[in-house]
């Protein structure tokens, strides 16, 4: 089976770049650029059919996103079990997920019902006057909010995915793994196998000889099974 999933990673990289990008040019670039039309009754219809173009681009985005995401949770379940510190990034990401989904969701149908409204006049899209009606208004005030949550969120997303990356280098992967065993000092031995292991392989870290594959997540079982080889009564306090 194949160690590489590029297409995964790119699905969840591009998804995530369209999602945060798409909604910060929409509250400065759409929002901004509709304000600035002199008549006040052509602001949000103008703003309201710049964001329909966008939707179906954004969602398809979204839907990328998260099955680039799903995919890589998927393939990359062993480590999340082997390596410490990786299932509470993952829980992190997932609650950043879940968060941006919703807000990303309930401004759509803020959008929505700005939409219906015709052309109130307004200040600006997010910023009611005195002749906007009440509904209208009440609906720009929490767009004005939401407007920004969204690529805060996201952003957020591509720094904790940021991070994840640096998970996955081979010295933070089995830093990891013997940490999640029973840390660097119940198991001297095993870590000394592993170093003799990735020297000789001229892989720093990763114990695999050449021609054997990259050595990813499914390599982990054989690794935590060295560790505890040496040291069996490390796991009996786990």
């Amino acid at each position: 089976m194949s160690e590489r999933h590029t297409a995964l990673r790119s699905m969840h990289d591009l998804g995530l770049a369209a999602w945060f990008g798409g909604s910060l040019m929409g509250a400065l670039g759409v929002n901004g650029a509709a304000a600035k039309i002199n008549d006040a009754t052509q602001r949000l219809p103008v703003a309201s059919a710049g964001w329909s173009r966008w939707t179906p681009v954004n969602a398809a985005a979204i839907g990328a996103h998260l099955a680039g995401a799903v995919g890589e949770l998927v393939t990359e379940s062993p480590r999340v079990a082997a390596q410490a510190g990786v299932a509470r990034a993952s829980a992190v990401k997932t609650a950043l997920t879940v968060g941006a989904l919703a807000v990303t969701g309930y401004s759509r149908l803020l959008g929505m019902r700005l939409q219906r409204a015709g052309g109130p006049p307004v200040n600006g899209i997010t910023e009611p006057n005195h002749q906007t009606p009440a509904a209208v208004a009440s609906n720009q005030r929490q767009m004005k909010l939401l407007q920004w949550a969204v690529p805060a969120l996201t952003g957020a997303l591509v720094v904790v995915t940021a991070y994840m990356s640096e998970q996955q280098k081979p010295g933070q992967m089995w830093r990891g793994i013997i940490g999640r065993v029973g840390g660097l000092a119940s198991a001297p031995k095993g870590i000394a196998k592993i170093g003799v292991m990735g020297k000789a392989a001229r892989l720093p870290g990763l114990g695999m000889m050449p021609g054997m594959g990259t050595p990813r997540a499914g390599h982990f079982g054989r690794a935590v099974s060295m560790v505890t080889a040496k040291r069996p009564m490390a796991m009996s306090g786990h």
